[in-house]
């Protein structure tokens, strides 16, 4: 007997969680994918090869030479050129249809989306902003493979997702996980406050002002790394003008000693 077509609805979510599990770990007998099947109603196998499909689309990996599955279809196109353009309508709609496919309350989570954008402010609700968090941390750490990019640090609990172009500065890029670095909570610590930052040819780079201050032993884990390369993620690579923005806004090259 031949399968239903894919719907709209189960196919955001297959987006969803091509940008939540680690590109590694897709498989049929993943976790969140045997869960995620039963909630869509699909099989495991089906599901997995529709996540495979969205890396045909991802840039990134066809320039590792990563071309995907082939099985594409036209809507698998048009839903990662929408949401591909929109990272945080990803987040919020994959909330609310998750939550009518498991028969939850999302009334409610639905009009807070609503009025927020409606509002017309800057000011996002509660619900939206843990939403769209959630979202941003999942999928840049996965990316990562739950490590550091600096260090190699694979500890999630000291793992941070640093906005390189920081929340409160862009609205447009609060989601993007191409905004995002995977960083252990030393190095996203000085990463915000511009002691070091990640250079357009993906190195770190320490203020001239920590070893000015201080001495060799207290800024060991910045001399250590300095100049390094960071590891770069399998999907949603840091993008070059947000590296850019932080080497000119945010990095202290030459911060006086005060």
């Amino acid at each position: 007997m031949q399968q239903e077509k894919w719907t709209k609805e189960q196919t955001i979510i297959a987006l969803y969680l091509y940008c939540n599990i680690p590109f590694n770990k897709v498989s049929s007998s993943n976790q969140d994918i045997l869960k995620f099947s039963t909630i869509i109603g699909r099989s495991p196998n089906s599901l997995k090869m529709k996540i495979g499909n969205f890396g045909s689309f991802d840039p990134i990996l066809k320039s590792k030479g990563i071309v995907g599955l082939t099985n594409t279809s036209k809507m698998d196109k048009d839903i990662w050129l929408e949401y591909s353009n929109d990272w945080g309508k990803l987040s919020l709609d994959s909330e609310v249809i998750l939550s009518k496919l498991e028969g939850k309350e999302f009334d409610s989570l639905k009009n807070d989306i609503e009025f927020s954008e409606k509002s017309g402010t800057d000011k996002l609700s509660t619900v939206k902003t843990r939403i769209n968090q959630d979202f941003f941390r999942r999928t840049v750490l996965s990316s990562y493979n739950y490590s550091c990019a600096i260090t190699g640090l694979k500890i999630p609990e000291l793992l941070i997702a640093s906005h390189i172009i920081p929340w409160k500065d862009r609205l447009e890029t609060r989601v993007n996980p191409h905004n995002g670095i995977s960083l252990n909570a030393f190095h996203d610590k000085a990463f915000d406050k511009g002691l070091i930052t990640i250079t357009t040819d993906y190195k770190v780079k320490v203020s001239n002002y920590v070893f000015q201050l201080y001495d060799n032993k207290s800024v060991k884990w910045f001399k250590e790394f300095d100049n390094a390369s960071i590891v770069l993620p399998d999907r949603f690579s840091p993008n070059i003008d947000f590296l850019k923005f932080h080497n000119d806004n945010i990095f202290e090259q030459w911060k006086k000693i005060k």
